[in-house]
């Protein structure tokens, strides 16, 4: 008799909790997922705040009306805080291939503007004047190019993809992709001065 004395008065809602403790339970859990959220969004933030950063320029693409070859360059100046590693260079549109690309890397400012190499190949030069600084000798690149944070890299491109004699004079794009970002520069392709 007891028992079902007891199992009325929960079924009529006597012992159950009142409106006021249940409006502040969900207030409680409302606070609580804001904090998460908040807290997830301030974290995304600072974890964004040392993106990397990286200045492209000197970009130039020669194609040699004499051999029929063409040639890329660019430097790279790794300006933020942290490293970075180029995963992939275009021109055109067009990836380039490793094998034909070649970099010097370095702390320096670029003074000079960059110049056209005849035969570029590994260890074929070291471009050391008045405006470049100091150089690692010249390297083939077998993969992705790590920079690191306040470093510089030189970029050239042996023959890349859809540079034709009758682009001479016409804006031609390279773009520079990592992790993050892609980064973007045009030039005008021209004839290298000998």
């Amino acid at each position: 008799m007891i028992l079902r004395a007891k199992l009325g008065c929960l079924l009529r809602g006597h012992w159950a909790l009142s409106s006021v403790v249940t409006v502040l339970i969900i207030l409680v859990i409302a606070v609580l997922l804001a904090s998460v959220v908040s807290y997830f969004a301030i974290n995304v933030t600072s974890t964004r705040a040392q993106e990397e950063s990286i200045l492209l320029g000197k970009q130039h693409v020669w194609f040699n009306r004499l051999r029929g070859t063409s040639e890329a360059a660019i430097l790279i100046v790794n300006t933020g805080g942290r490293d970075i590693v180029v995963q992939k260079v275009t021109v055109r549109g067009q990836t380039v291939n490793w094998s034909e690309t070649f970099y010097f890397k370095g702390e320096f400012t670029l003074t000079t503007d960059i110049t056209y190499v005849e035969g570029l190949s590994e260890g074929s030069f070291t471009p050391v004047s008045d405006g470049f600084g100091s150089f690692e000798r010249v390297v083939a690149a077998g993969g992705d190019l790590p920079v690191s944070a306040g470093a510089s890299m030189l970029v050239y491109v042996k023959n890349p993809d859809s540079i034709t004699v009758g682009d001479v004079g016409l804006t031609v794009s390279i773009e520079v992709y990592t992790s993050q970002a892609i980064y973007y520069k045009e030039t005008n392709v021209e004839t290298p001065i000998f």
